[in-house]
């Protein structure tokens, strides 16, 4: 009896499949037209009527402007660097900001939420601090305005560093090393609690992305991407509809929405912003993250719920959760509703494959700050 082989078929099977994909996109046109450097020449993005108004398309960065009340200096981002690195700033003394901000590990931590004071693990998922001077609303919740303003929630936070911003500064007062770093960053040797924050910020608005596949590919450089890239790039905009809340240079349209993700009358229950306005319609709303790095920056979402990119693409794809009222809940005002701008989107396997492509090209060259010596 004559004996039939599978393999063929399979590859068949699997090169059919991926025609299916590509019959519908022409790559050699999309590569050209995004690669142009004229944006114009992009094709339109797919986008919801609620996030079309003042829509800023991807591209590259801006450069970060500094504030006139905090402008940059080597010498105060190099003081800034030192607290940052430094344990002393929490009661125990063995919790820094570098604890849960790790150059080598996307300026996070990669947990799902963090350790914090006496090993208690925190609500959330710590936000990498990589391109942080972008952000216009600071934590998951937007509870801070500024960089300058959130150096002091991870210190007064009993669940993180569980110290007293005025304790913290008698602390670093109390180190003579200091003395001469402070002295550099803003002329005189006093150390006060305003002069701890403008150095702590300084510094991390310092930490920016360098160029990455993605820019140099919209820059001109049009054979640095792959087929399935570009496929991908395309799809961000359009059928994938990511470019209704990851838009701009920074990936991020600094807004609030609701994913579906808050865990409504049960355990691990989180209201968003909803905790900082007090407002009904904030209910279960979380800041929109930048996707610059995301593949350095796992695990996603605010809980740490998705350890991988294909996780997230599949949620996305079904629509994300879609939470429906109980019996007891009818009448609940503070219920919490799903963004309208998520819903079922149809990608296909080598769809969400090409997406997830794209979005690791947003990666940069790895850069490990050193951690400094520690003045005594």
């Amino acid at each position: 009896m004559k004996k039939y082989s599978f393999i063929p078929v399979l590859v068949l099977v699997v090169l059919f499949s991926a025609f299916k994909t590509y019959q519908y996109y022409d790559i050699n046109v999309l590569r050209k037209q995004y690669s142009s450097g004229d944006y114009t020449q992009w094709p339109a993005p797919d986008l919801d009527s609620i996030t079309a108004i003042n829509f800023q398309d991807i591209g590259h960065l801006d450069a970060v402007v500094y504030p006139e009340t905090n402008p940059y200096s080597k010498e105060k981002r190099e003081l800034g660097k030192t607290l940052f690195f430094d344990p002393r700033l929490s009661s125990s003394g063995q919790i820094a900001c570098a604890s849960c901000h790790d150059s080598e590990i996307g300026w996070n931590d990669g947990r799902r939420t963090s350790y914090g004071h006496n090993r208690q693990l925190g609500r959330r998922n710590s936000m990498t601090i990589l391109n942080v001077a972008y952000a216009e609303k600071l934590f998951w919740d937007g509870r801070s305005g500024s960089l300058e303003d959130q150096v002091n929630f991870p210190i007064k936070d009993s669940l993180e560093m569980n110290f007293h911003i005025n304790l913290a500064v008698d602390t670093i007062s109390k180190i003579e090393g200091y003395k001469a770093l402070f002295e550099k960053a803003f002329g005189t040797s006093q150390i006060s609690e305003q002069r701890i924050r403008k150095a702590i910020a300084t510094f991390e608005r310092s930490i920016v992305s360098e160029s990455t596949k993605f820019d140099k590919f919209i820059s001109g450089n049009s054979e640095v991407y792959s087929d399935e890239e570009v496929l991908g790039l395309h799809l961000f905009r359009t059928k994938a509809r990511c470019i209704n809340c990851h838009n701009s240079g920074y990936f991020s349209d600094n807004q609030f929405h609701n994913t579906g993700l808050t865990y409504y009358g049960r355990p691990f229950e989180d209201l968003g912003l909803y905790e900082v306005t007090g407002k009904k319609e904030d209910v279960g709303k979380f800041k929109t993250s930048s996707l610059r790095e995301i593949s350095r920056t796992r695990p996603y979402m605010h809980n740490g719920l998705f350890p991988h990119l294909e996780g997230v693409v599949n949620m996305y794809n079904a629509g994300m959760p879609q939470p429906k009222r109980k019996a007891h809940q009818l009448n609940d005002t503070l219920f919490p509703t799903t963004s309208p701008i998520l819903k079922a989107l149809q990608l296909t396997v080598e769809e969400k494959g090409a997406l997830v492509a794209f979005l690791e090209t947003l990666e940069s060259r790895r850069h490990r700050e050193s951690p400094p010596e520690l003045p005594m």
